[in-house]
């Protein structure tokens, strides 16, 4: 089985690469990059751009992409993708207070002011990857970081964490994202300004988001970060799970702290729980006594069980390093069902219990998710030579 498992994901890397590099990062930088600036929500099935209201965080996802792609080799304009949304970001979403608010028209005409940290996030991430490959640059997306950063502070929480703009200030999923976010920093310069404040998040997550008995990860919280009352507070998302878990190892690998591989290794355990046998994919939602709420699967769930699967067999041996790679054999699988569409480089996005895909236009901040998982695929695959 270990040797089978390698050899497929071997050949998913290839394949999952190809279609990266030939297919997708072409399209979305062809169909999905507006030359007049900013990056397109919505590729239709027929190749064409679908117009409208562009989220920030499609802007910061999109850029990231290109900057990863630049890192991956793409031998396409990843320099100019890299900040083709950062710049876009700063011209029309940037706020008196240095915070991006939410959305603009096609147009670039604010039509929510919200300042959601969770877009603030993928901005951060996206200059991290900058700095990296784009010496150029580097001065410009430091002070960049830094001054969003500045702004997520003022939101910081007397019991810990950030609050969220909107009616339901507490939530987990915009912390998860900010851990991502100061990891990517801490991993790029090893600043301990970034570490902290990833450490925070991973006590807050350890102790608060992630239940104590059935170590499912909860989304919606009161002030004191208790679980809010109600269907809300027992839902339960496999694909955070796994995404978690993804990140508790990398914080594992980072702080040495043993307990944030034990919580990898139990979040992506309930994650499983709501993986469909039959269909082999993550679904969207149970609840904390692992009954299924929605069994709709949407493609970003499939990615974040490839990730965790192939991290967490990296620390791993014996049977149980067979038993993720065997995971991560399936889910690579099963995301590739999303990717069979007539043009080549897009996807579809939800996949529903009777078997069927809902046709609607790709996503643009699918892409996000995708090309991290390739990442994470050649990395672990790169191990093995």
């Amino acid at each position: 089985m270990p040797d089978d498992s390698q050899q497929n994901l071997r050949l998913w890397h290839q394949r999952y690469s190809d279609w990266l590099m030939n297919a997708a990062l072409p399209l979305w930088w062809e169909i999905g990059a507006d030359r007049s600036g900013g990056f397109q929500e919505l590729v239709g099935l027929d190749g064409k751009a679908v117009p409208a209201p562009r989220r920030a965080r499609v802007q910061g996802r999109q850029s990231y992409v290109f900057a990863v792609a630049g890192h991956l080799g793409w031998n396409g304009p990843w320099a100019q993708g890299a900040v083709h949304g950062l710049d876009y970001l700063d011209r029309h979403y940037r706020q008196a207070d240095g915070l991006f608010c939410t959305e603009v028209s096609q147009d670039g005409e604010v039509t929510n002011t919200a300042e959601m940290l969770y877009d603030q996030a993928f901005a951060i991430m996206a200059a991290a990857w900058g700095v990296r490959l784009l010496p150029k640059e580097k001065k410009r997306l430091y002070a960049f970081a830094r001054k969003l950063t500045a702004g997520v502070k003022t939101r910081k929480h007397p019991q810990g964490g950030f609050r969220e703009s909107g009616a339901v200030p507490f939530l987990s999923n915009p912390h998860m994202h900010l851990f991502e976010a100061m990891l990517a920093w801490f991993e790029t310069d090893g600043d301990t300004s970034w570490k902290s404040v990833a450490a925070e998040i991973a006590h807050l997550g350890q102790t608060h988001f992630i239940d104590a008995e059935t170590r499912s990860l909860h989304e919606y919280f009161d002030e004191d970060w208790n679980p809010v009352a109600g269907d809300k507070g027992h839902s339960v998302e496999p694909g955070h799970q796994f995404e978690w878990a993804w990140l508790l190892e990398r914080w594992s690998r980072i702080s040495g702290e043993t307990n944030a591989h034990l919580d990898a290794c139990r979040l992506f355990e309930v994650g499983s729980l709501g993986v469909d046998k039959i269909r082999n994919v993550g679904m969207d939602e149970m609840d904390d006594s692992f009954a299924i709420r929605r069994p709709t699967a949407r493609l970003w769930v499939q990615t974040e069980r490839l990730k965790a699967a192939l991290i967490l067999s990296e620390a791993a041996s014996g049977k149980e390093r067979d038993a993720y790679l065997a995971e991560a054999d399936a889910a690579a699988a099963g995301l590739w069902k999303y990717l069979d569409t007539p043009i080549k480089g897009l996807w579809r996005d939800k996949y529903q219990p009777d078997g069927s895909f809902i046709e609607e236009p790709a996503p643009a901040s699918s892409l996000y998710h995708i090309i991290c998982a390739v990442m994470c695929l050649g990395e672990t695959v790169a191990g093995w030579k």
